[in-house]
Parts: structure tokens; C-alpha cells; sequence
């Protein structure tokens, strides 16, 4: 016997048909003398029937004590079912099969949670799923997110084909280069005291892959970060990583827009525009106070550092006079917030190192807070006529450093957002994707604490042409050919234009990030050394595969678009990994356990 149909194959035309069908038990319902089995293979699910007066009793009395999840295999013929039994939630519904025959290939125990009903399921504990992942994958909504990821993995790479693009694989173990996130370490046993390096990236290897002539390369690369875990982030996951020679922006621009395009179409039949949108980091800054704004609803920030120069408000006029700015946003239909909201809100501004967060409350036509009282009627004229204040609303400041004032007020914009939606006072289209590119970062940032520069992005970063003379003179205007891809406030990925000279990338090591010499031979010399050796102009970006399969697949967490994914402590509940190891498989690595010191 071998199954001839799966279980999301047949249709009423098949009615009268002889069908063996596999796949495992999804529900059991005795009604009547009649036992109902609804079998689920990889595509869907079909009602089968067992009727007592057309089976031999043990056949019968078999599928009446089957569990949920056991594995059959039944024979029978396929009929319409009766009047007024159709099941519109299923393309099968309007046919059932009554079996003539059964086989259990392999009885299931009782099941650690029900896996039948999506709303149950939906609410089990998550380091239970992840426990039994093997079952939590069984359920539709999770069938349908692998199968949407592979769609998405094979769309991409038809793609990357058709522009002529190479996929090579790059080394898993890697060179440590301790710049950036955390790296996972690989003990050499060969060579005692020496480590591998799981890659964060495969940038090293795909920018030789440039000096090597293969002018247009991609993976689906693996990578590894030993960092602290969010929702969205795994300590591996998948990038489609990409580098392109002899190129400039523009052609990253269209690259990517046009493999966007094709995945949007595949994934979820959708034709996205094109052309995206764009926007400096200076604007999305000033605009939405982060640098992936979320551009499908409004309130956004609004400079009012002239307003407020001479305030009397000691505030706002002592931030500007320090050289800060004072940023407002209007939080429409706000007005109504708890205490608790309130609290949070100015927890957001503290956690920038804010003293605490000044806002006004719209009610009963006026304007409730301690602060209005030093406003004069100019200044209150300008609040209102550029945030367009009603009644209902929640006026909402900041007064701090420009960089300082934009991040608090962007961190609230969104966390009202939240509120908002959750009140139905915000609604936003599941089917509304703002594309846009962020561009023009900073190259370089300043890290007070250890008194040096740093990379925005990554050291192999080029800056714009016309600010390499600003290198040495003003490193804080330099812009980098950076560009980050982002969907409703998502960022999907970036990437930049590389340095392809070995003078200037020596330059950004040594004299800019203050790497000492030997430490940049020991480090990156085998770049600088291929790039003596003529290195193509080049650039690329990596596009996170997980978050773009968890935004297609509608869920905030890549843990749904990953078959086997870790907690947010970075353990997999299958497999209870991390684990110790063998005292023999340590003493072969020339490595000892410490005891761990005891916590303060």
C-alpha cells in the first residue's frame, strides 16, 4: 500500500475514487457510532469517516482509540459529504473519505499541549515549543512559514542567477578579529593556545573574493555574534550576503530593489514600487528620531529650537545655550494616558540620561502641565500651528543634545504607537510595506569612555569622496557610503561602498581607530596585502534572511521562521545545548574549566 493523495489533493470530482491517504491523526470525533479522523500530511487535512457497519471491529475499535498525532495510513473511497456538513475553513471541506482500511504506522503518546487549535497552541509556553519543536512544527501556521522561507531562499537565488551573480561558499572557521559584536571561539587542538572564529560575517573573504576577479558573488551565508539575544536576533542566522565590483551606489540601489521586488511578488503575490524612497540619516533622524523609521503613521518630531532660544523655560533655553536643541512631537488622541504610561514614557527619556520627560495634556480646551505657565503666547502660537494641537492630545519635549533629544523622542513615538494600536485608535494595513533607503552615515562615531573614533558601520567602510580630506581635520563630518535598507521600521539590511586603496583603508586603521601597526598587520594584513595587488573598486550588503522571512510571514519574531532556533538566553530546549563536555574532550584541546566566581 502506498498513498496516492495527499491530504490537501482532493475535491468533490474525486467522489467515488478508491484512495490510500498518510499522514498523521490532527483530530478524533466520535459521534453517533461514527468516528471522525482528520488526517494532516505536510499540505493540508482531510476528514476521513469510519463507519462500524463497513469495517471489521478491530478496525474500528483501532481508530477509536487512537491519539492525537499517531501516524495512519487508511484506504477507502472518497464521497461528498453530506448536506449542510461542508467545512468552508478547508479547501478539503466539502469532501470526506470512508474507510474501508487502516494501518497505524506509529501510536503517539499524549501530547505535552494540543497542536490542533492554532488560538490554544498560539499561547503555550515558548520554551515549551521550542522543547518539542518536532511537534510545534506539525502545526500549519509553522508548515507554512518554512514553506514560505524556502520559497523566499530559492526565489533569491534565481534572482542572483539571472544578474550574473556567483554563489561561493566562504569558511566557517574563521580568523578572530574582535572588532564589532563578540565572536564565538573554536579551540585549535593541533596548536594549543590557538583559536578559530565562527564568522560574524563573511565581509573579509567576499571583499578578496573582489581582488580575486569574481566581480559578482552571493551567499546565503551562516553567521555567528555571541551577543545579548531580542526577538530578533539568534546567535547564528542566515544573511544573503552580497558583493558586487567595479559598481557605485546606485547599482546596489537597483539590485536590491529589484530582489525585493521578485520576493514580494513570490512570497506574498504582491508588486511592490519601485523606486524606494530616499532619506539621510540626518533627516530620519530629525524626522522619526531613529535611523529605520517605521514611515506608515505620523507624529513625527519637530525642531522648535528657535522658538525656544530666549525661553524662560531655564529647560529649553539652557539646552540650546549648551548647544542642544529642542525637538516635540504631538502624540494625537494621547491626551487620555495613565499615570503608568506617563511613567514609562519618562523611563524611556531617562534611560538616555534625560532628568525626566516634560509633555502638556490637551483636555477640556486647556493645556495641563507645570511647564505652560513659562510659555509665552508666541511660543504657545508656534507649538500649535506646528503640531497641528487639538483636544485629546499629548504634546511630548525634549531638550538635550541633537542626537540625544531625537533618540528619546523617537523611542516614545514608537512606544505610543503601541498604545495607540492597542486602543484602535492606530490602525495600520498588515499588507503596507514603506520601503526606503537610509543613506549618508556618519563614518566614524566618538566614544567618550575609551576617548577614540570608531566605525558607524565597519572599518572597510569608504567615506565619500569629497570628505576624505576631513580624515585628519574633522573626522565627525566625514559621511560613509552606507546604506541601510528598511521596511516599516525594520531594518532589513546594509551594506556600503568598500575601500579598495590600501593607503586609505591603513589610514582608517591606524591613524583614524588608533589600531597600533603590528596589530593591524596581525589582524587585517593579508587584506592590505591582496590590495596591493589590485583591488577593484567593490561593494555589497547583507540582508538579514530570517527578519525578511518573519516580516512575509507577518510575526515579530524570527524564533517562527527558524526550524530550530535558541532562547533569548541562546539554549536549544531540544537538544539542551550548551552542555558540558567530557574531561577527555577538554584534555585533547589543552583547555580547563574554572569555576565560575561567585556573583556579587
Amino acid at each position: 500500500m502506498k498513498r496516492t493523495h495527499h491530504c490537501n489533493e482532493l475535491r468533490p470530482a474525486d467522489a467515488g475514487r478508491t484512495v490510500i491517504l498518510e499522514g498523521w491523526v490532527h483530530s478524533r470525533r466520535d459521534l453517533g457510532g461514527l468516528v471522525f479522523l482528520d488526517i494532516r500530511d505536510r499540505e493540508g487535512r482531510t476528514q476521513t469517516v469510519f463507519d462500524p457497519s463497513d469495517l471489521p471491529a478491530d478496525s474500528y475499535d483501532r481508530a477509536s482509540r487512537l491519539h492525537s498525532e499517531s501516524v495512519v495510513r487508511v484506504s477507502g473511497k472518497v464521497r461528498t459529504r453530506p448536506a449542510g456538513t461542508d467545512n468552508a475553513k478547508i479547501p478539503t471541506g466539502q469532501i470526506e473519505v470512508l474507510v474501508t482500511g487502516i494501518e497505524v504506522l506509529n501510536d503517539a503518546a499524549v501530547l505535552p499541549f494540543s497542536i490542533d487549535d492554532p488560538e490554544v497552541a498560539g499561547k503555550v509556553n515558548e520554551e515549551l515549543r521550542l522543547q518539542y519543536r518536532y511537534l510545534d512544527l506539525r502545526r500549519p501556521e509553522m508548515t507554512r512559514n518554512l514553506r514560505l522561507r524556502s520559497k523566499v531562499a530559492i526565489a533569491t537565488r534565481s534572482h542572483m542567477d539571472d544578474q550574473g551573480f556567483l554563489e561561493i561558499e566562504t569558511p566557517t572557521l574563521f580568523k578572530s578579529t574582535p572588532e564589532g559584536a563578540r565572536e564565538f571561539l573554536v579551540p585549535n587542538r593541533r596548536e594549543p593556545g590557538t583559536f578559530y572564529a565562527l564568522p560574524q560575517s563573511p565581509q573579509q573573504f567576499k571583499q578578496i573574493l573582489m581582488v580575486s576577479g569574481i566581480e559578482r558573488y552571493f551567499q546565503l551565508a551562516r553567521c555567528y555574534r555571541d551577543e545579548d539575544l531580542r526577538a530578533d536576533r539568534q546567535p547564528e542566522f542566515t544573511q544573503v550576503d552580497i558583493e558586487m565590483s567595479f559598481i557605485d551606489r546606485e547599482d546596489i540601489y537597483a539590485l536590491i530593489e529589484g530582489l525585493l521586488k521578485r520576493v514580494w511578488k513570490t512570497a506574498l503575490d504582491m508588486d511592490i514600487q519601485t523606486p524606494f524612497k530616499r532619506i539621510t540619516f540626518e533627516e530620519a533622524l530629525n524626522r522619526w528620531g531613529i535611523d529605520k523609521p517605521d514611515t506608515r503613521f505620523g507624529m513625527e518630531l519637530v525642531d522648535f529650537t528657535e522658538e525656544f532660544r530666549a525661553s524662560t523655560f531655564k529647560v529649553f533655553s539652557g539646552a540650546i545655550a549648551a548647544g542642544g536643541v529642542v525637538k516635540a512631537m504631538n502624540a494625537k488622541g494621547m491626551a487620555s494616558a495613565t499615570q503608568g504610561q506617563i511613567e514609562t514614557m519618562t523611563e524611556h527619556a531617562k534611560s538616555f540620561g534625560a532628568k525626566g520627560l516634560a509633555y502638556i495634556k490637551v483636555e477640556n480646551g486647556e493645556w495641563k502641565s507645570p511647564i505652560v505657565k513659562f510659555f509665552t503666547e508666541a511660543e504657545k502660537a508656534a507649538l500649535t500651528a506646528k503640531l497641528g494641537i487639538e483636544q485629546g492630545d499629548l504634546i511630548l519635549f525634549a531638550a538635550d543634545q541633537w542626537l540625544n533629544a531625537c533618540e528619546i523622542l523617537g523611542k516614545i513615538r514608537l512606544y505610543c504607537a503601541d498604545v495607540l494600536k492597542g486602543q484602535g485608535k492606530l490602525v495600520i494595513d498588515p499588507r503596507r510595506f514603506d520601503f526606503l533607503w537610509v543613506v549618508e552615515f556618519p563614518l566614524l562615531s566618538f566614544d567618550k569612555e575609551m576617548n577614540r573614533w570608531y566605525s558607524s558601520h565597519h572599518p572597510f567602510t569608504a567615506p565619500v569622496a569629497d570628505d576624505i580630506p576631513l580624515l585628519k581635520t574633522d573626522p565627525k563630518k566625514v559621511r560613509g557610503q552606507h546604506y541601510d535598507i528598511v521596511v516599516n521600521g525594520v531594518e532589513l539590511g546594509g551594506g556600503s561602498i568598500r575601500i579598495h586603496q590600501p593607503d586609505v583603508q591603513r589610514t582608517i586603521f591606524e591613524e583614524i581607530l588608533q589600531i597600533p601597526p603590528d596589530e593591524t598587520k596581525l589582524r587585517f594584513g593579508y587584506m592590505l596585502e591582496a590590495f596591493k595587488y589590485g583591488a577593484p573598486p567593490h561593494g555589497g550588503i547583507a540582508l538579514g534572511f530570517d527578519r525578511l522571512c518573519a516580516i512575509l510571514c507577518g510575526t515579530t519574531s524570527i524564533r517562527d521562521v527558524i526550524a530550530f532556533p535558541k532562547t533569548a538566553k541562546g539554549t536549544c530546549m531540544l537538544t539542551d545545548s550548551p552542555s558540558p563536555v567530557s574531561a577527555r574532550q577538554l584534555k585533547d584541546l589543552h583547555l580547563e574549566v574554572k569555576a565560575a566566581p561567585p556573583k556579587a
